[in-house]
């Protein structure tokens, strides 16, 4: 059996080091070894809380108080974490393939606090607020209040830089990702449960164009494809070893 998950492991290595144009996307998987609460699953942030009084445009317009206090309440989980092995491992394995595309679902920050540089936030990110007057984003890693001023016009009407339900994705970032999804020939996967949509039909589309898939996930994973590698266990302790394969 270990020799068997080795073997994936090393062809996984080899589909991402001769890949042309690769492409990698995690889930929120990825920082629940880190601590981090996912929202879906048997202890999911959903099971507790409506994500329409916490998470759309009419939640904040009926009660921005609560909206940012779930907000801020969640930025204190993140802070008092830290990325693990596998953020880090993904640094290392973007520094070894410049041609690397790197995209991730989660808002928590976790893969540039890693030292990714380069990472496409397709969600946002909760440690941002942006200005429903003067459009500007800033970086706000403390509470935010209603009363919370812009530090650009001074107004108060922040929101989070969060794409809510109903609310369409960042289109220059969209339109970046299918320009690589024409030529991917590998995507890596890692933590996502290819649930929600746009980003669960990625690896279908890699699929279609035989290229290589790649799925690192503590789930049961489904049945592999022509060239899908599934790899069964904590992101933290597999890609390590793909980036020191690579």
């Amino acid at each position: 059996m270990q020799a068997e998950r080795t073997a994936l492991i090393q062809k996984a290595a080899a589909a991402l080091k001769n890949a042309r144009y690769p492409l990698f996307l995690s889930g929120a998987g990825i920082s629940a070894e880190s601590g981090i609460p996912t929202f879906r699953g048997e202890e999911g942030l959903w099971k507790n809380f409506r994500a329409e009084d916490l998470a759309t445009p009419e939640a904040f317009r009926r009660d921005p108080a609560l909206v940012w206090e779930w907000y801020n309440w969640r930025k204190g989980i993140i802070r008092s974490k830290e990325p693990n092995a596998a953020h880090h491992a993904i640094r290392l394995i973007a520094e070894k393939l410049p041609q690397l595309m790197c995209v991730t679902q989660n808002v928590d920050g976790f893969h540039t606090l890693a030292g990714l540089p380069d990472i496409l936030e397709m969600h946002g990110n909760i440690f941002r607020a942006r200005c429903l007057v003067c459009g500007g984003v800033h970086e706000m890693r403390d509470a935010v209040e209603v009363t919370t001023p812009c530090p650009a016009c001074g107004e108060a009407r922040l929101r989070p830089d969060i794409v809510w339900f109903g609310e369409s994705l960042p289109k220059n970032i969209l339109h970046a990702i299918y320009d690589r999804l024409r030529v991917c020939d590998a995507i890596l996967v890692v933590g996502t449960s290819g649930s929600v949509y746009p980003a669960a039909g990625f690896a279908v589309e890699v699929r279609r164009r035989e290229g290589y898939v790649i799925e690192i996930n503590v789930e049961e994973g489904h049945k592999p494809y022509a060239h899908d590698i599934y790899l069964r266990g904590k992101a933290g302790e597999i890609l390590p070893q793909i980036a020191e394969l690579i």
